[in-house]
């Protein structure tokens, strides 16, 4: 098997694992809302949960299909052309990749993440600054 054999089964194999990934997290997802559904009854709970698992599935198997392609195109066949449309490629679908994280976290994916509400933080610096007045009064 010589290089270029070599690289595009590696190439269909990250492919395959990919889609695999955005399969089995729908199947999984699906199950778990319908779980979720029966025993408890919330469907708003039930639905917010579907749409997390099922995103994060999505976002898992775009990043395996970006990096197929990358690996393809970059040692299979760098030409110009092959780069430009690999481009737009990856573009899209770091546009698709942001875009879900954006839904789903709420946030930029450059954004820190806050599991802290502002009013909790207020409290957390308020106790804070109490203990290191207690402990300056010693």
């Amino acid at each position: 098997m010589n290089f270029a054999e070599w690289v595009e089964l590696v190439g269909k194999a990250i492919d395959a694992a990919g889609v695999a990934i955005i399969v089995i997290g729908a199947i999984v997802a699906t199950m778990s809302f319908m779980l979720g559904v029966v025993r408890s009854n919330d469907l708003n709970a039930a639905y917010r949960g579907y749409r997390l698992g099922l995103g994060r599935a999505l976002l898992l198997g775009l990043e395996f299909l970006v990096a197929a392609d990358i690996i393809r195109t970059v040692a299979f066949d760098p030409t110009f052309e092959n780069v430009g449309i690999l481009a737009v490629i990856v573009a899209i679908r770091t546009f698709l990749s942001t875009a879900l994280e954006v839904e789903l976290e709420g946030r930029w994916p450059w954004q820190r993440n806050n599991t802290q509400s502002d009013s909790e933080r207020d409290v957390d610096s308020r106790q804070r600054s109490l203990t290191t007045d207690s402990t300056s009064q010693e």
